[in-house]
């Protein structure tokens, strides 16, 4: 017989690339920028590579691999990526029909993201979803001074909610978010809608393409 999951007393979101398909404008960015510094990547490359990371994990990645890279370089990029941003981002399709059924489920959801608040008021908010999550259910690294894949972020998640790890689904595009949330104790839900996200399943994500499929998964009926 199939083994059905119980409903979780918590859903937390990643951000990029699961509330808001912001992770290709990003990297087209990062892109851009890292080759005036002497670091040619493509966008599978650069996706392979930072995604689910910490902009200070990226300036040592791409020293490392010879891109010149200032002091000040994670302000300068933010800057241009938040100028980006703030040109228009979409949600990830299936999103806002997703958190209402959570919430005619009477079931808590909250965001936590490597990410800054700031990032997320442009993403959010000009989609109607930052006061949604304003301020007592978003979890940024840069607040929380903690990042994926520390599972710290999630945990400090369920404790807010007063939910233990076990009874939470985290859904997330990345395998940091994947390996943060199995440090954590999670029920792991990948988002890939391109791919066969081998790299999150390797850490028991249960991986789906669509938004759509996500109510069916945590058996909200």
């Amino acid at each position: 017989m199939p083994v059905t999951n119980p409903t979780p007393k918590l859903v937390i979101f990643d951000c990029d690339g699961v509330l808001v398909d912001s992770e290709i404008a990003t990297n087209h960015v990062l892109i851009e920028d890292l080759a005036t510094r002497g670091l040619n990547v493509t966008m599978d490359q650069c996706m392979d590579l930072f995604v689910g990371g910490t902009m200070k994990g990226v300036y040592g990645k791409a020293r490392a691999m010879g891109a010149d890279l200032p002091e000040g370089w994670v302000e300068l990029i933010y800057a241009k990526m938040y100028a980006r941003l703030e040109e228009g981002v979409d949600l990830v399709p299936g999103v806002p029909e997703l958190l209402a059924q959570l919430r005619a489920a009477g079931i808590p959801f909250c965001v936590a993201s490597n990410g800054s608040e700031a990032k997320m008021k442009i993403t959010l908010g000009q989609n109607g979803l930052w006061d949604m999550f304003h301020p007592h259910a978003m979890f940024s690294a840069h607040s929380l001074r903690i990042a994926k894949p520390d599972p710290g972020l999630f945990l400090a998640a369920a404790s807010h909610f007063d939910v233990q790890a076990r009874d939470c689904v985290v859904i997330e595009d990345s395998e940091t978010g994947a390996l943060a949330a199995a440090r954590a104790g999670m029920r792991c839900l990948g988002h890939v809608p391109h791919g066969n996200g081998a790299r999150l399943a390797g850490h028991n994500a249960e991986v789906f393409q669509r938004m759509e499929d996500v109510a069916t998964l945590l058996s909200l009926g």
